[in-house]
């Protein structure tokens, strides 16, 4: 099927859904333009209705081979993120998965570290945690 500009557009645009989903529309289709394009999309089997929600649309595997994507994950996946074991900031991180985590004494004493060096480098995981900011404010008035 030779696809119009708008089939392919739309086909794009879900493919860069997480879902897949038909989304987002031109300004410009509306009414009975829609409807024809949304018609011949599915005779052709390039979309289909969602499974969850009737009245939404998904790019199929083969709408998103008619734009030349071959795989159904578009987006690469992410390969684990190995740590050195043996390091200092393996033993830091090792410290901070634990249910209790770690208070700063025990970082500086596993790690060797200055109070005010291990203070800096856990500093940016806690600014956007708001407990975490809490309990710094009441540290800092006490």
């Amino acid at each position: 099927m030779q696809l119009t500009n708008t089939q392919r557009t739309l086909l794009e645009t879900a493919a860069k859904h997480p879902q897949k989903k038909l989304a987002v529309f031109p300004d410009n289709l509306k009414g009975g333009a829609r409807i024809k394009v949304l018609t011949a999309l599915l005779n052709a089997k390039l979309i289909a209705t969602s499974s969850t929600e009737p009245q939404v649309y998904e790019a199929t595997q083969a709408g998103l081979q008619a734009i030349g994507i071959t795989n159904q994950s578009t987006t690469p996946a992410q390969a684990p993120r190995v740590t050195r074991g043996g390091t200092k900031q393996a033993v830091l991180i090792d410290l901070l998965k634990r249910p209790e985590g770690a208070t700063l004494p025990q970082m500086t004493e596993a790690t060797g570290w200055q109070v005010h060096y291990a203070d800096v480098l856990v500093m940016p995981t806690i600014i956007g945690n708001p407990a975490c900011v809490a309990e710094s404010a009441v540290m800092k008035s006490a």
